[in-house]
Order: structure tokens, then C-alpha cells, then sequence
């Protein structure tokens, strides 16, 4: 027979309470929203469908329909530079059920257009940063420049004598071409398109020197000798392709990422951001994401909301920053 004393018993119990809560406890981190979501959701998109953006959201979109079995609907709310899908989802029921895409454009027009109708840093919150997007830098045949070295000497000597193009004003694409005149201290002439579609076309027909693009949008012309790249905006070397960063070719400092993320109402509750946050992560990593990603130099980040919101800010000062030191003028499209 065994005897267990009252000391013995009392350990027993609180041990075994101690086990019971931190079951409890692993249970509650495991799903900090117990019953979300328990309907269809919505993805706002607020730009044109076909774009990066788009398929972007649209492949995450899926992968939360797959995780949660309610059906996320891919909403393209386009206009003003992405102003108003970012304006709906602010105003949105604060309950999670409306997320938005933006991309690193938003933050951008942030800094530049006082006249938003939210704040982006105050209004919204990052559930996740997505992806991280390199643009190529590549110019015309007709340019005599085989490096960003030889570029930065045939701009200074050629003052205005050469353009860039962009898919429109105060978009990431024309801050690009405005940051590198402004490292390189040169002087460029910004060209504003109506959407990225139209600056390769312009380009091919020599209308257009020099652009930023995504790898997607110009491998083609780039492998078949119609355009010439020359860096890319990404702080580091990529493996999706063989052309050195600018910020190694002469321009230290030169980083420009169009990345995309995922954001909500600032008023939605932290356990659900928490388990939004948890879904996009584990979504963007899945190989297939992957896999597709890379297809356009692009590559799954998965960052905490903390990070992201961070991040947003850091851009938008970034942004300010550029247009007081390179003193631009801007204007509308």
C-alpha cells in the first residue's frame, strides 16, 4: 500500500493544475481567435487586374480560402494612384474581414500627396509584409553605356539629353529615376506614362533611354538585345539574374524595393491581426508561392505586423527625405 502525504498531494495537484493551465495557454497561442474567420472575407486590391500586385494578392487570397475554408474574395478597387481601396479598407468594419494589398507605391504617395484622405501610418496597420521586389535599371541599344559607371559619365557629360520613363508621376518607378539623378548628380528627364504597360513599348521604339522595371517585364527584350540591363535597385546581387546593384556600381546608399504587403484597419483587434499575420506568413513560404515569386525576382519576406508597420514608416520617411534633399517638384498625372 502506498501512503502519500498531505505535502505530496498538494505538490501533486499543483503540478498537475500547472500542466492543465500551460495546456490551456499553448491552446490559446496556438489560435488567438478562437471562431475567425466564420465567413468570406475580402482582399481589396487597389490596383488594375494582371499586375503584380494583383497576382499576388489573388495567390494569397487562395491559400487563406484553403487554410480557413471560407471562400477570400479578390476585390479590385482601383484609382488614384491606390488611394481608394486603401480609403475603404481604413473605413472598413474593424473585424478583419477586409484586408488590402498595397505595395511599396502607397508609401510614396504617402509622402508626397497631403491630401489623402487617411493616414497610412496611423489609420491602417501591417498584418505582414509580403514580398521584396528588385526593379531592373536598363536603358535603350542606342545609349552608349555598357555599365551604370559608363551611364553616370555619358548623363553628366549630356546634360537633359536623356529621358526616363515611368508608369506615371510620384509613382515608385519615377522616385526611382529621381533617386538615381540624385546620387549620381545627374540630370534625366522624367517622362510619366499612364501605367508601367505603356513605358516598354515607348522604350522599344526609342522614345524613352532609360527605365525601372520589374524582371518580369523586360527579361524578354533584355534576353533578345532590344533592351540593355545594366543594375538592379535591390541592396545585394540577386540569383534571379546576372547584373550587379547599383548601390555596388557607384551609387552606395541606392536601394529601391517594390514590395508588397498586407494590411487592415488600425482599429481591428491584435488577437486577430496575430492570426491574420500567422496565415499570410505560412502562405507566402508554401513552395508553390515561392516558386512563383521567383519567377519575377520577387521572394517571400513573412514579417511581423510590428516589423512591417516599422517598415511602412521607415519607407515613407525615406520617401520625404528624397524629395526635400533632391529639392523635386511634383506634380500630378
Amino acid at each position: 500500500m502506498i501512503h502519500v502525504s498531505s505535502i505530496q498531494l498538494m505538490r501533486f495537484i499543483a503540478a498537475l493544475v500547472a500542466m492543465c493551465s500551460g495546456t490551456y495557454l499553448q491552446a490559446a497561442e496556438a489560435d488567438p481567435a478562437p471562431g475567425f474567420p466564420a465567413r468570406q472575407m475580402r482582399m481589396i486590391i487597389p490596383f488594375a487586374p494582371g499586375a503584380g500586385t494583383d497576382l499576388t494578392a489573388r495567390t494569397v487570397a487562395q491559400k487563406l480560402s484553403e487554410k480557413w475554408g471560407v471562400q477570400v474574395v479578390a476585390d479590385n478597387r482601383t484609382g488614384a494612384g491606390g488611394t481608394i481601396g486603401v480609403d475603404m479598407t481604413a473605413k472598413a468594419e474593424p473585424d478583419g474581414y477586409t484586408l488590402c494589398l498595397i505595395s511599396a507605391s502607397n508609401t510614396v504617395n504617402a509622402a508626397t500627396n497631403p491630401n489623402l484622405p487617411f493616414d497610412l501610418a496611423r489609420d491602417l496597420q501591417g498584418l505582414s509584409q509580403a514580398t521584396s521586389l528588385f526593379y531592373v535599371l536598363y536603358i535603350h541599344p542606342s545609349v552608349p553605356a555598357k555599365n551604370v559607371a559608363e551611364l553616370i559619365t555619358y548623363a553628366r557629360a549630356n546634360p537633359g539629353k536623356l529621358n526616363f520613363g515611368s508608369s506615371g508621376n510620384n509613382t515608385l518607378q519615377h522616385f526611382s529615376g529621381e533617386m538615381f539623378n540624385h546620387l549620381a548628380k545627374v540630370k534625366m528627364v522624367h517622362v510619366p506614362f499612364k501605367g508601367t504597360a505603356a513605358v516598354i513599348p515607348a522604350m522599344l521604339a526609342g522614345d524613352v533611354h532609360v527605365g525601372f522595371g520589374s524582371l518580369i517585364g523586360t527579361r524578354a527584350q533584355m534576353q533578345q538585345g532590344k533592351l540593355r540591363g545594366l543594375a538592379i535597385t535591390a541592396a545585394k546581387r540577386s540569383p534571379s539574374v546576372d547584373l550587379p546593384s547599383l548601390a555596388e556600381s557607384g551609387l552606395p546608399g541606392f536601394e529601391v524595393d517594390q514590395w508588397y504587403g498586407i494590411i487592415t484597419s488600425a482599429k481591428v483587434p491584435q488577437n486577430i491581426v496575430r492570426k491574420l499575420n500567422a496565415a499570410i506568413v505560412e502562405a507566402v513560404h508554401q513552395p508553390d508561392v515561392a516558386a512563383r515569386l521567383a519567377a519575377d525576382g520577387s521572394t517571400p519576406v513573412g514579417s511581423s505586423p510590428e516589423q512591417f508597420n516599422t517598415y511602412i514608416r521607415a519607407e515613407i520617411t525615406k520617401w520625404k527625405r528624397l524629395v526635400q534633399e533632391a529639392k523635386l517638384q511634383l506634380e500630378n498625372n
